[in-house]
């Protein structure tokens, strides 16, 4: 069997395994997000696999070491590598015989996601960490879909999921263990990283604005980052990240700049927070495309 991946007793029957804050990339085997794993009397549902299947063979072993119920639920938050190329393993898993393969649950808008994006994905997983060590991975589509809200139940343990308006992508999902208060917010939440617009700055702002007022949050756990008790206060950092970058692209819309000069002169205030090198140029040229063409 694998060597298992760290998994941390977050809740009672909820763990977490943190990724890396790094880019997704050979260096860490695409260890770079959180997976959550919870627990019922009947069965088990898994939280986004990792970035690749070395990461979903440990996050495998890892949930073998903690329990031998069956999964019956893989849920993706959303289309990014990093999130959903480590299925393959949970598809794939020996099983006893009579014993049904997960349903792997995603947004209603995950499959054309993973359709269009999935190969390219493959590539570069080839492309970058090695063909040897792309081998295994594929793009698994979800088999159960949720068009706004959906309850699984995992044997006298409730899950409770919301799909999305297009907010970090067009396929953002949320995952509530109402048992626990532990709410699974993938990556419409970012700790201590760069979030990254992928979708629309302003549905995201929405969401954020939106998630605010959930109560009986307990534990909220990034799709990157440490989980927190502090809500909504986890929001605070990201909402006040998104909301001056919506406002400087504004403002320099507004004095005529051109995407290159928006790019060179938006800088980033948080200068503490991973991968900004990496992800704040491409936000603001994300936003300045979104908001250009705005009322």
């Amino acid at each position: 069997m694998a060597h298992a991946a760290p998994l941390e007793p977050i809740a009672p029957g909820v763990y977490l395994h943190r990724g890396v804050l790094e880019d997704w990339g050979p260096a860490n085997q695409g260890d770079v997000s959180n997976s959550g794993v919870v627990v019922g009397s009947r069965c088990v549902a898994v939280i986004d696999t990792g970035g690749s299947a070395a990461v979903g063979r440990r996050l495998l072993a890892a949930v073998r070491n903690v329990t031998s119920l069956p999964i019956c639920y893989v849920i993706n938050t959303h289309a990014h590598p990093d999130h959903v190329l480590g299925n393959s393993v949970f598809a794939d898993a020996a099983r006893p015989a009579g014993q049904a393969a997960p349903q792997f649950v995603g947004h209603r808008r995950l499959p054309a996601a993973l359709a269009a994006r999935g190969p390219f994905y493959l590539n570069a997983l080839k492309r970058d960490f090695g063909a040897d060590f792309a081998d295994g991975a594929r793009i698994v589509p979800p088999t159960g879909l949720v068009d706004d809200t959906l309850e699984l139940d995992l044997g006298g343990r409730r899950l409770s999921l919301r799909a999305w308006p297009t907010a970090h992508t067009d396929a953002d999902l949320s995952v509530l263990d109402e048992t626990s208060g532990t709410l699974f917010l993938g990556d419409l939440l970012f700790v201590d990283h760069t979030p990254v617009v992928d979708g629309r700055l302003k549905g995201w702002l929405a969401a954020l604005a939106q998630l605010r007022g959930w109560q009986g949050i307990v534990t909220v756990v990034p799709g990157h980052g440490a989980p927190s008790r502090a809500w909504p206060a986890a929001l605070d950092a990201e909402q006040a990240y998104l909301t001056r970058l919506q406002s400087d692209v504004r403002a320099a819309l507004k004095a005529g700049l051109t995407l290159s000069q928006a790019v060179a002169r938006i800088a980033p205030d948080r200068p503490d927070w991973r991968l900004l090198d990496v992800f704040h140029a491409r936000n603001v040229t994300a936003a300045y495309a979104e908001l250009e063409w705005e009322d």
